[in-house]
């Protein structure tokens, strides 16, 4: 059965930023197999194109448009586009953000050769970290989310309907090592998701937020994986901390997804975050 045929989501416009990450594209297809009309923002056209392509040849609906999600303007004139092509949105959801390696740190901990001017060139800690890439990862994550949320928000809030997801983290409870920027920054998407579900609830817009737990993408499996398929140190550490033993698939955070969204399955949930993680958050390594 075509899930699209007595779906929620039928007809309904979703708005999904950083549309062309591995994550995002799953969720975003997804939705378009459950009858959503689907725009794709981000900053990649041929990323964008290739999720469009693939939602169209299964007979869904789907434009990608090209957007800087920290630019007002930008985010503006996409929505603008969107209106035209599509419709007024009825779901969006903030995907867009990430980590930048020059705003990581190779170190876990303090090392005093960090404040040596003939420190080791491959030492990168907080003392010495790039600042302005520092910025880039808060700015992306956190402004990322709050212009859509005002642009894209405010035409809900003058139709009285709505939901808007945002992407949390396992940084956002637990900050892991190395990625200070990332942590503070998703740490500030829950808070935020919280003080916008009590802001919007009189618009009749639910606002909850989604913590994916490790899924590997291009990014992660440098970072996590060897190159022979096995697990790095770091990938060890996770798994050890895994309950389920793996990593997730893209596929896996769908259904949590779409239960967020629809208004009848989820009418009275707002604020919340709702962690898919394969239970790592609940274990505590000992």
């Amino acid at each position: 059965m075509n899930p699209a045929a007595s779906s929620f989501f039928t007809d309904k416009v979703a708005v999904i930023t950083g549309a062309g990450g591995t994550l995002c594209s799953a969720i975003a297809i997804d939705l378009a197999a459950h009858g959503a009309k689907v725009a794709l923002l981000g900053r990649t056209l041929s990323s964008l194109e290739v999720v469009a392509e693939t939602i169209t040849s299964q007979g869904g609906v789907a434009i990608p448009v090209v957007c800087d999600v920290t630019d007002e303007a930008a985010v503006e004139q996409a929505r603008s586009v969107v209106t035209d092509a599509l419709g007024p949105a009825w779901f969006l959801l903030n995907g867009a953000g990430g980590n930048q390696p020059e705003a990581v740190t190779t170190a876990t901990e303090f090392d005093p050769r960090e404040l040596s001017p003939g420190r080791p060139a491959d030492l990168r800690g907080f003392f010495n970290v790039d600042l302005g890439k520092f910025e880039d990862v808060v700015r992306i994550n956190t402004l990322g989310t709050v212009i859509p949320s005002r642009i894209f928000g405010a035409e809900m809030a003058a139709l009285g309907r709505g939901s808007i997801l945002n992407f949390a983290s396992m940084n956002s409870y637990r900050p892991l090592t190395r990625v200070a920027a990332y942590a503070m920054a998703k740490a500030g998407v829950v808070n935020f998701t919280q003080w916008l579900a009590v802001y919007l609830a009189p618009a009749g817009i639910r606002v909850n937020a989604v913590a994916p737990g490790f899924f590997v993408n291009e990014r992660s499996r440098k970072i996590l994986c060897t190159p022979d398929g096995g697990l790095t140190a770091r990938g060890e550490n996770v798994m050890h901390h895994t309950p389920l033993r793996r990593f997730g698939e893209a596929h896996e955070l769908c259904g949590g997804v779409r239960w967020l969204l629809d208004d009848g399955a989820a009418a009275f949930v707002t604020g919340q975050t709702i962690s898919i993680d394969g239970g790592f958050l609940s274990a505590s390594g000992v």
